[in-house]
């Protein structure tokens, strides 16, 4: 075979996960609709998008780390931290509200370089280091909020976590009726976050030089620190991006909920959820392959999943269960192509 047709088949080999992702996801989805009483509804959608857009922020989070080759177990206590810290200061007036959450992301972006910190110059792994960070953020959480409490600007929230006709409606940005807003007029503005995030931000980083050498340490860290990379400052740069997104999380969990909860159960199921989604998405744990994309279809798909339990009325004792095992077979389908190969370069061709 040609090197031109090999490296055509390992390019369609990588993005054949996070296709196939896509695909079970929107039959999933469409199945859904067809059986929820209101299904194919704005109201719906605008539902399903608010529930959504946190653990897609924690996949996200979760893909800058995985390429290095290591795990993040802090994304979920970083997001706990978040939402604690916005339901202290996203209220007031409009330049207390914008300082409030620019100081909410600022801190989780500030632990994520923590976390590279010591990944890079304490030399431990990512998987122990994260660990104990994650308590730290957790125990911060119960200080700001020892009971479920806080409170976040009104229209803020409502503004949010609705479509983009409420959008413009709450700020006066443009008339609700004009010609130009009615065909998009029903997006969730939720969805427009996570683009306008992923885009500004992701984007950018995977195209750079240390966003490349992200996905280089992952594929051969020797090679890579031998052809001069910036190895420390991608760990570095990789570990508080990830902090960024989770806050981001943290944040948009504060404007749903008008409050933040220093919930460690749910610090716990939101990180491992974002370790299942990032693998659902196609993005290898041995690392140096995968991609955002992939992981916000896999944080989809892992929260379609819970839809079905509201909606068939599944027992809340068995949806652990049956959650668990669908995600075992998904992810297990997704390492096979690892059992096929004979060299494990072949992985990353």
């Amino acid at each position: 075979m040609s090197p031109d047709l090999r490296r055509l088949g390992a390019r369609a080999s990588r993005k054949a996960a996070p296709l196939g992702a896509l695909a079970l996801f929107l039959l999933l989805y469409l199945v859904y609709n067809m059986l929820h009483p209101r299904g194919f509804s704005g109201a719906v959608l605008i539902q399903n998008a608010n529930e959504s857009v946190a653990l897609v922020f924690l996949a996200i989070a979760q893909t800058l780390p995985v390429p290095l080759g290591g795990l993040d177990l802090s994304v979920g206590a970083e997001m706990t931290l978040a939402n604690c810290l916005a339901s202290e200061l996203v209220t007031g007036p409009p330049l207390q509200v914008a300082l409030g959450m620019a100081a909410t992301l600022l801190a989780g972006t500030a632990f994520g370089a923590l976390n590279g910190l010591v990944v890079v110059y304490g030399r431990l792994q990512p998987i122990i280091a994260t660990l104990a960070t994650g308590a730290i953020a957790i125990g911060l959480a119960l200080i700001l909020r020892p009971r479920p409490g806080g409170r976040v600007d009104a229209d803020l929230s409502w503004a949010l976590t609705n479509d983009l006709a409420e959008l413009v409606a709450t700020w006066n940005l443009a008339d609700p009726e004009a010609a130009w807003l009615r065909p998009v007029a029903w997006i969730p503005v939720p969805i427009l976050i996570v683009l306008v995030v992923a885009l500004g931000v992701w984007l950018p980083f995977r195209r750079s030089l240390t966003g490349r050498t992200v996905y280089a340490i992952g594929s051969a860290e020797p090679a890579a620190v031998l052809s001069g990379l910036p190895v420390a400052r991608a760990r570095i740069a990789a570990f508080t991006l990830a902090g960024f997104f989770a806050a981001c999380g943290g944040l948009c969990l504060a404007i749903q909920t008008s409050s933040g909860n220093a919930d460690i159960a749910q610090a716990g199921t939101y990180t491992l959820n974002s370790i299942a989604a990032v693998v659902l998405g196609g993005t290898s744990l041995m690392g140096g392959v995968g991609g955002a994309l992939g992981s916000i279809v896999g944080a989809l798909l892992v929260r379609t999943l819970s839809f079905y339990f509201r909606i068939l009325s599944v027992d809340p004792l068995l949806q652990p269960l049956i959650e668990g095992a669908v995600l075992l077979a998904a992810v297990s389908l997704g390492a096979l192509r690892t059992l096929r190969v004979r060299n494990r370069l072949e992985l990353f061709r």
